[in-house]
């Protein structure tokens, strides 16, 4: 008999582990919404920080050029900076993590890092920004991640910066200095990571080929460090989860389109809903309005409420994370149209977060009316266009009502299911005019 059970253990520490969900992308996911910041110096000229360099001369606005570009970091001087009061505002707007730009294309670092000159603490202002904003998101309980630009404008060895940018801006890897490079980026990465607490997330940006960056070298250097910090897929190693920039997919992801290319995600198809075990985590990075990542005083095309509630709905009827950026101005804070935008989500989230925070993809994806989310048994239905007629149809229904309700206040509703097709008695008004919350409840 014991001869039996020692060959029974043994065969059981032979096996291969069968893996489980993994709980870093279940918390992920179960956020949905989160805050971006694009910041620095470039904030102080309007400017989408070093992009407009990027251009040929010729095609550069009259004063574009890198002389004046360096002028912006010695004036640098944001004394109006509240870490507490940017975290209380995400949370406010019913945010569960920050991401913020640490080191972006110009290679500006928002950090004291050792291995450069050219940071916030060697500004008028003198003060690490990374280290307010990582002490405030501590004491708040609320998850950051950081921004980090592998392409850098500022640095010698990434290209030659005798040249302009518009002619190297992509980096020169076939330069002899590039491993060293290379080396520069693993050190300021070992600093973020072990100078300022828990990591959600690396979130790498770059404009350089991906291939040219030892990808693989520095998704182990981070699990080293910290093994429960996310990586965004912008490393050429496939990453934890998908980036689509300024857009969202046409149907949910699944790991089948899954990769670098952050046009791929688009080939999902419309109105498919895969298997929990073939979806892709994924994030869709956007702007307040409708253009500028960074500060910009003249711009005022905000996206309305109403576009933004409807834009996290959508995102998280395919199963996605909203993450929403915003464009502090040069003294540290934060225009008025972005705080009344954030304040309006976050109000609605408070009487609606149950059809947001912790659901999956809804298993209703072509919905004329709006969207859908699930969490377990229960569907919510996300009604942007509220029936004149008092009755809201839902077609392709596949499971069987127990009960229907309005998500705000929790009034029950009368239902009629006939097959695939469900009909929900709605009352005369939305509840909402923004997005209108239906709670179904199946067997």
């Amino acid at each position: 008999m014991k001869t039996l059970k020692l060959l029974i253990i043994i065969l059981a520490l032979s096996l291969p582990a069968i893996a489980g969900p993994d709980p870093r992308l279940e918390q992920f996911n179960n956020w949905k919404f989160g805050l971006f910041i694009h910041w620095g110096p470039c904030s102080i000229a309007g400017w989408e920080n070093s992009w407009p360099l990027m251009r040929p001369l010729s095609k550069r606005r009259p004063g574009d050029t890198e002389e004046y570009y360096a002028t912006l970091a010695p004036k640098f001087n944001p004394v109006k900076f509240d870490a507490d009061a940017w975290v209380k505002l995400a949370k406010d707007a019913g945010q569960r993590y920050i991401v913020f730009t640490t080191k972006h294309l110009d290679g500006f670092c928002m950090w004291d890092s050792l291995y450069t000159d050219y940071k916030i603490t060697k500004t008028p202002y003198g003060k690490d920004i990374v280290k307010q904003l990582a002490d405030s998101c501590q004491r708040a309980d609320m998850p950051l991640g950081f921004y980090y630009s592998t392409a850098d404008m500022h640095h010698p060895y990434y290209r030659d910066t005798s040249k302009i940018i518009g002619d190297n801006f992509r980096g020169e890897p076939w330069r002899p200095e590039w491993p060293i490079y290379l080396d520069y980026v693993g050190l300021q990465l070992t600093e973020l990571l072990t100078h300022y607490g828990k990591t959600a997330v690396i979130w790498f940006d770059a404009v350089a080929p991906l291939e040219e960056f030892d990808g693989l070298r520095y998704s182990r250097l981070i699990h080293e460090l910290q093994p429960n910090t996310l990586v965004n897929n912008r490393l050429a190693v496939g990453g934890d989860f998908d980036t689509p920039e300024q857009h969202s997919p046409k149907g949910v992801p699944t790991n089948k389109v899954a990769g670098n290319n952050l046009k791929v995600i688009n080939d999902t198809v419309a109105g498919t809903v895969p298997k929990a075990e073939d979806f892709r985590p994924w994030e869709t990075c956007q702007v307040i309005t409708k253009r500028n990542w960074f500060y910009h005083e003249d711009d005022h095309t905000f996206k309305s409420v109403k576009e933004l509630i409807q834009l996290l709905a959508d995102t998280a009827g395919k199963g996605g994370n909203l993450l929403l950026d915003i464009g502090p101005g040069p003294d540290g804070t934060i225009r008025p149209e972005f705080t009344e935008r954030l304040l309006a989500m976050g109000a609605w989230l408070k009487i609606n977060g149950d059809s947001i925070y912790g659901t999956t993809y809804g298993p209703l994806q072509n919905l004329s009316f709006g969207r859908s989310t699930r969490n377990g048994k229960t569907i919510y239905l996300h009604v942007f266009d509220w029936p004149a007629n008092g009755k809201l149809q839902v077609d392709g229904f596949s499971g069987h009502v127990t009960s229907a309700q309005l998500l705000a206040g929790g009034k029950r509703l009368t239902y009629h299911q006939n097959g695939d097709k469900l009909v929900i008695d709605t009352p005369q008004q939305a509840p909402d005019p923004n997005d209108s919350v239906l709670t179904v409840v199946t067997r």
